[in-house]
């Protein structure tokens, strides 16, 4: 995701009491509320919590909202991005994501060049990871000369960048 997230959960869950989606028994169920930036609830998903709602749903309402709203942090997807990097490496990742740090340092210490680029900063980078990863925002996912790689597989890199494994 792009945006902001609140995850709410017992023993705090007064979030999720205040929507109606805590259980007597602290639980809760897998609730998902979109509020627009104005706190105007704008789309609501209820389901048992053993229930795995689609993210594809979730991602056209996003989507749809975005195109009707012009909300800057739904919306981006509608401004004019760069394409996406091509050749060599490409590690699609975040500047927070443990994982990210540890490849850019393998990375490093293997004197092998990538191209960056942020999932959060680019709608369209963060649609390509969900298109590789079956809908996830997995990072660091790579692409090496077209070659997937998704999460820090260090085995895996190594294989492809033929270098000596550590």
């Amino acid at each position: 995701m792009t945006f902001p997230l609140l995850s709410d959960f017992w023993p705090h869950g007064e979030v999720a009491q205040k929507y109606g989606a805590l259980r007597s028994d602290g639980t809760c169920e897998r609730a998902i509320f979109v509020l627009d930036q104005d706190g105007v609830i704008r789309y609501i998903d209820i389901h048992d919590i053993d229930d795995q709602p689609s993210n594809a749903v979730l991602f056209r309402e996003l989507e749809r909202m975005a195109a009707g709203s012009g909300s800057p942090a739904v919306g981006r997807e509608h401004e004019e991005e760069p394409e996406l990097p091509h050749g060599g490496v490409v590690m699609y990742c975040t500047r927070w994501c443990p994982d990210c740090k540890k490849a850019r340092a393998w990375l490093k210490a293997h004197n092998i060049p990538c191209v960056e680029v942020d999932v959060e900063s680019s709608i369209r980078a963060a649609k390509q990871v969900r298109q590789w990863t079956n809908g996830f925002e997995t990072t660091p996912t790579f692409d090496i000369d077209g070659t997937i790689i998704v999460d820090f597989d260090e085995k895996r890199l190594a294989e492809v960048l033929q270098v000596k494994s550590d």
